[in-house]
């Protein structure tokens, strides 16, 4: 069982076998193995193969098994695998003496793609590919039958606690070999009561991320691109396989027992598990690292200069510890709740109500996202879960309690990258004063701390915690077993484990520790009917309800229902940085902004036909905010409606249609600003199908573009454009373009470009239009508006998002003569837009903006921000440019800096990666390649520099 060390040959003994067996000549370079010594060979003629020597300890009958299994595999299913090529003589494998060693020679074409032994991050959709892989040659072998897989292997996990036991000596470390040999007795423990039904058949045992060969995908991931190394082919449990693949996917950057889960569901699609192969599955993941502890210290002690042993030891320790990381139970209870099985416990039938005073007059309190009493932001303040909950004490009930199983608002932790720790797997009960604590049902009661007492009782346990203990030892139902702590709410816990749980986990595995701890409430309340947290399926009801086309961001979206500050938490208590929302310009939840719109609400909302102080003082506001000859002002709804009132407010001043805009720009939905909208991703063949009256001029991307050494071409070209226009007696009535390149990535525009086109539309009596809709209000820093950047004055500025902090709030800043031009039309109107609340709204925002000075933080953190991002890029050659100014920027990312291919695939996937690490940030520009940067201008420094240490790390270690 206990297999032979590695043995050295050398170079040279491996080209004259290569000669002598196959007759072939090529360059030959050897390959890491543990046991066996491979090389690869690459002939002159362009073929590659792997020549195998085997450890003498190898039979040919097994050889010859594997060599069947392979082409069983090839002919069943799509994954690639090596094939055997036959030597001179026609056999597949030739006996040798190589350098005084007997061992067997084969070759095997070489399969391209390389393995994926480095530590980068496993994406769950990689995760699953390999499952799936696994699943399938498991399906492909599941009849297969040869007497070369009837082996006595030390990888075999039927026998892994022997193995661990019989190497675990080799670890020198004590404390290390103890906690291994613990580890593999608890496993078999848990194995045992389901080894004896598991299913037993040929498996490859070792589909590893070593013995997987990649290609990459479109966006830049690993793709399974075939499988090789059969060399540990055997007849085992059939759950083997994938507990093999999912403990080598523990040593990977960040692997969490979380990881192994879409490799399960995966396998188990196309492999369906047992309920018994489920409970069998993490039990096999700890011995199968044990095993590999073991045996690696076993293979150095061996052969000290083995550096394949030697590199990989550090990797199976982590494997092993990560596999170790949560109790055995809450890894079976995952695996059983991704497989679809669910394991029944029982738990002892309650006769008596665990705090008797207060059995019927107990009031439950909710610490989720959906308290509004814990808005605005007042989630964040110590104390708050007591406050809560002696609040509603206030009533004059006896005693408040919490849910169990919720995911709790009051214990989210913003700005890290790792999940808070938000479900409550029990339940506390408060009660402000002295009451007794009884057992509610027989057992025996032992403390584990100061104020801690479990009560054990058939196999399950409860734990009830903050209390004072009056007695341990056998107690009946109804036995006093402490009193409670004045002021102090009683902790109430079941537990199904070996292990005392944790009070709060993250929600990554607490569908499975909530199996372990079900729901305590009826000890507290009497019979009730258990709850259990689902899955609402509202992503599903959106899809039937809600239009496609108004998609969502992310594959599998979290489910925000809180902002505070510049910050989302989603319905499970994780918060996210948000680097997206440049609506929410002052921050979410603003108490100032939602105290004025409240108190507006209740006085008055009509519309701007009515007269009231505040659309007055709104419309001065702006007006002061910009130069003296824009001292008129329309409020509307959002941008789309600024930006199409100023095309007709230009059109009816003007007398004519035509409008020069910008390709690769965005300026709305209505009919008229789509027509000016050229932006590809936003418009499918935009710069073929404008309306005649739409005249683009090339994109000014000083990234990107033709003239990258020589910018003023830009306009040079622009004006040209403009000039033909009026020669073919079409002058221009408007220009239209954001004054910093927001569509394309927060790019500026060449130095001068706004003036010099300005200066042409006009020359032909033509209206000029700034698009501050996203740059303006102060965003950029050291400009309010965009166009200040550019040092020139518009004929209108339009204006939204930011202007009402989310609410629907639009503008359009104009001359008296523009506007009044309007009346040709008619007259204008709309409904909500300079409404009181609207009005309130704006003003507010204002005031805020200027009180809290988050111009200038835009600008001091967005320098910051920008000085990290470059550093970044000097690092990361994915990172073609940085664009913008001050809390305005875009990262671009290119598959190489000097063609400059975008990398779309790669950056939608980057985000997906950022997301789990807790930052929300979402492609952009046509080529979608873009990182688009715009936060709320509340954005600290602290929680720039964890969005670009994210970032960094995805760049780094994968994604």
């Amino acid at each position: 069982m206990i297999e032979l060390p590695a043995f050295r040959v050398g170079v040279e003994a491996a080209e004259r076998e290569l000669r002598h067996h196959y007759g072939l000549v090529g360059q030959v370079a050897e390959l890491g193995s543990q046991q066996d010594a491979n090389f690869r060979v690459d002939c002159s003629s362009g073929e590659q193969y792997v020549l195998k020597f085997a450890n003498p300890i190898t039979t040919e009958i097994e050889l010859l098994a594997q060599h069947e299994a392979m082409r069983l595999v090839a002919a069943r299913t799509g994954v690639h695998v090596p094939t055997v090529v036959p030597g001179l003589s026609g056999a597949e494998v030739h006996r040798s003496d190589v350098d005084g060693q007997p061992s067997a020679v084969r070759l095997l074409t070489f399969l391209p793609g390389e393995p994926w032994m480095d530590s980068r991050y496993v994406a769950p959709p990689v995760a699953a590919a390999l499952g799936a892989t696994a699943g399938r040659v498991s399906v492909a072998l599941q009849d297969f039958e040869h007497p070369g897989t009837d082996r006595d292997s030390q990888w075999d996990l039927t026998a892994a606690t022997a193995v661990v036991g019989a190497l675990a000596h080799h670890v020198r470390d004590a404390g290390r070999r103890a906690r291994v040999l613990t580890a593999a007795a608890e496993a078999d423990a848990h194995l045992g009561p389901v080894a004896s039904r598991l299913l037993t058949q040929v498996i490859h045992g070792d589909i590893t991320d070593n013995n997987v060969v990649f290609g990459r995908g479109a966006d830049g991931r690993p793709v399974p691109q075939g499988v090789i190394d059969f060399g540990d082919l055997m007849t085992s449990w059939r759950v083997a396989e994938l507990a093999v693949l999912c403990t080598s996917l523990l040593h990977h950057h960040g692997a969490s027992p979380a990881t192994v889960l879409p490799a399960v569901r995966a396998f188990h699609e196309v492999c369906p598990l047992s309920e018994d192969e489920a409970a069998a599955l993490w039990p096999l993941i700890v011995l199968r690292g044990a095993t590999l502890v073991v045996s690696g210290h076993e293979q150095v002690d061996l052969n000290p200069a083995n550096s394949y042993a030697l590199e990989g030891l550090e990797r199976e320790e982590q494997m092993f510890d990560v596999s170790r990381s949560v109790p055995i139970e809450v890894g079976q209870a995952a695996v059983l709740d991704v497989t679809g099985h669910v394991s029944a416990r029982r738990l002892p039938t309650a006769g008596q109500a665990l705090v008797p005073a207060v059995a019927t007059d107990t009031v439950v309190v909710d610490l989720s996202v959906a308290n509004d009493a814990l808005h605005p932001g007042r989630w964040e303040h110590p104390g708050i879960e007591r406050d809560t909950m002696r609040h509603a004490l206030d009533h004059g009930r006896s005693a408040a309690m919490t849910r169990w199983g919720e995911p709790r608002l009051t214990r989210a932790v913003v700005d890290r990258t790792e999940g808070s720790e938000t479900v409550a797997l029990g339940i506390e009960v408060y009660t402000g004063r002295v009451h007794d604590v009884v057992a509610p049902w027989a057992g025996n009661l032992r403390q584990v701390g100061a104020d801690t007492l479990v009560l054990e009782s058939d196999g399950a346990s409860l734990v009830l915690a903050d209390l004072t203990p009056a007695r341990t030892g056998d107690v009946a139902a109804g036995d006093l077993v402490g009193p409670t702590i004045v002021d102090v709410p009683l902790w109430v816990q079941h537990a199904f484990s070996t292990h005392l749980p944790p009070r709060f986990v993250s929600p990554v595995l607490g569908t499975a520790w909530l199996q372990l701890c079900p729901d305590p409430t009826e000890l507290v309340v009497g019979p009730t009917r258990r709850t259990s947290p689902t899955e609402s399926g509202l992503l599903r009801r959106r899809g039937q309800a809600f239009a496609g086309v108004q998609e969502h961001y992310f594959a599998d979206p979290p489910q925000i229902e809180v902002g505070w500050r510049h910050h989302l938490i989603d319905v499970s208590g994780q918060s996210y940085i948000d680097m997206l929302n440049n609506v929410t310009l002052l921050g979410h939840g603003h108490p100032r902004l939602a105290d004025a719109v409240a108190g507006q609400w209740r006085r008055l909302n009509t519309n701007s036909r009515f007269h009231y102080a505040s659309v007055v003082e709104l419309s001065e506001r702006l007006t002061a905010l910009l130069p003296a000859e824009l001292d008129t002002v329309f409020l509307v709804n959002s941008g789309s409606e600024a930006n199409d009132l100023a095309l007709r407010l230009a059109w009816a001043a003007t007398g004519r249609r035509d409008t020069v805009t910008v390709d690769e720009a965005y300026h709305g939905w209505t009919d008229a600003t789509d027509a000016v909208s050229t932006s590809e991703a936003d418009n499918p063949g935009a710069r073929g199908n404008r309306p005649a009256w739409v005249h683009p001029v090339r994109s000014p991307n000083v990234f990107r573009g033709p003239h990258r050494a020589d910018s003023g071409r830009y306009a040079d070209e622009a004006v040209a454009d403009v000039e033909a226009l009026a020669a073919a007696g079409r002058p221009p009535a408007a220009f239209i373009c954001e004054p910093v390149y927001g569509n394309a990535g927060g790019l500026a525009l060449p130095d001068d470009y706004l003036a010099r086109i300005y200066a042409a539309i006009r020359g032909f009596g033509g209206l000029c239009i700034a698009d501050e809709v996203q740059v303006g209000y102060g965003r950029l820093g050291d400009w309010f508006w965009g166009f200040e950047q550019q040092g020139v004055v518009p004929d209108m500025v339009t204006v939204a998002k930011g202007m009402g902090n989310g609410h629907p709030l639009g503008a359009v800043i104009t001359s008296r003569s523009v506007a009044e031009a309007y009346r040709s039309q008619g007259y204008f109107f709309s409904s909500a837009g300079g409404s009181p609340v609207s009005s309130t709204v704006g003003l507010t925002v204002l005031d805020v903006l200027e009180d809290e000075r988050l111009q200038e933080n835009a600008r001091v953190v967005g320098e910051h921000l920008k000085r990290r991002l470059d550093e970044l890029a000097g690092r990361h050659l994915l990172i073609g440019a940085t664009h913008g100014f001050g809390l305005y920027l875009g990262v671009e990312l290119v598959r190489d800096r000097s063609t400059l291919e975008p990398a779309p695939q790669e950056t939608l996937a980057i985000c997906e990666r950022l997301r789990e690490l807790g930052v929300i940030v979402q492609p952009t520009s046509d080529r979608q390649n873009v990182l688009k940067i715009k936060p709320p201008l509340c954005l600290t420094r602290d929680s720039a520099d964890r969005f670009v240490d994210a970032l960094d790390e995805a760049l780094t270690h994968g994604w």
